[in-house]
């Protein structure tokens, strides 16, 4: 299936999702041949309490739109719809704007709901934020749907195509899951390469990658397959320094193999990949 149907979260706050980021996303719906649906979350963020909170102001006198802090992120929201709306509109691309006003801890339920009838959902990553990787957590675990990475910090060095793609695979379930989600990417893609990282070059992990490959060919999708050696790296570091080394547009991985307890303690791939985007990353669980 084409993917016909992206959805953009926009960040507003405290720090909105920058103009660079933006016009890449665009970008990227154009040659994807996809409309895009951006949704501006505006948070709301009361005043801090002072000294003399409840006892001079009467209660319910105090407005959360009167909140400094409230204002910047509806400023915010609106220009970054606005940024949005003039690079959908130059690119010449189907697009739809919406501004979603929620308490921060309702963000990741709005965004969730409304990427379930999406083909993926495209983040730019602010780079070890820690509000933001529990948003993306959440439409990895409840969207039903994959999620497409990119560096916000890098936005403007990333390739507008997919012409190398580079799929990370352990024989899991969340890897075969993400597979399945890039099919249409792959079939368009000029070389497709195959790794698992591994120190233990065994017939079953040998197997499992040539089975893939042929998987592969009978959607027309001509692969080769490498068993880079972690070598005490870590696996997230491997995959970094291949994107590198290759070339590679699109890193194609599952999330979250090991739980997420686990990958937060000892630095699994997820984690690593989720803090820094080496590329376009297509994460499915």
């Amino acid at each position: 299936m084409a993917i016909k149907d992206i959805f953009l979260p926009l960040v507003s706050y405290p720090n909105p999702t920058t103009m660079a980021a933006i016009e890449k996303s665009v970008a990227m719906a154009s040659h994807l041949g996809a409309d895009i649906s951006a949704t501006s979350v505006e948070i709301e963020v009361p005043a801090p309490a002072g000294p003399f909170t409840g006892t001079f102001v009467p209660e319910g006198d105090a407005s959360i739109e009167e909140a400094p802090e409230h204002k910047k992120s509806l400023l915010n929201s609106r220009r970054v719809l606005e940024a949005f709306e003039v690079a959908a509109k130059s690119s010449k691309v189907g697009y739809t704007r919406t501004i979603a006003p929620c308490a921060a801890e309702d963000m990741a339920a709005v965004l969730v709901s409304q990427s379930r009838l999406k083909d993926l959902s495209l983040i730019a990553v602010k780079g070890y934020d820690g509000g933001q990787e529990k948003m993306i957590e959440s439409l990895l675990f409840e969207s039903g749907r994959p999620v497409l990475l990119f560096s916000e910090q890098s936005a403007s060095e990333l390739s507008n195509s997919f012409d190398h793609v580079a799929i990370a695979w352990d024989h899991s379930a969340q890897s075969a899951r993400a597979v399945g989600d890039a099919l249409p990417l792959l079939q368009n893609a000029k070389v497709v390469r195959i790794l698992t990282a591994t120190d233990s070059r065994t017939p079953p992990v040998l197997e499992s990658g040539e089975a893939l490959v042929s998987h592969l060919a009978k959607h027309g999708v001509e692969a080769s397959f490498e068993m880079p050696k972690i070598g005490g790296s870590s696996v997230g570091k491997v995959f970094a320094a291949y994107v590198k080394a290759n070339d590679i547009d699109l890193l194609v991985m599952g999330a979250y193999r090991h739980s997420r307890l686990r990958e937060f303690v000892m630095g699994g791939a997820t984690n690593t990949v989720l803090g820094h985007p080496p590329c376009w990353v297509l994460l499915a669980h």
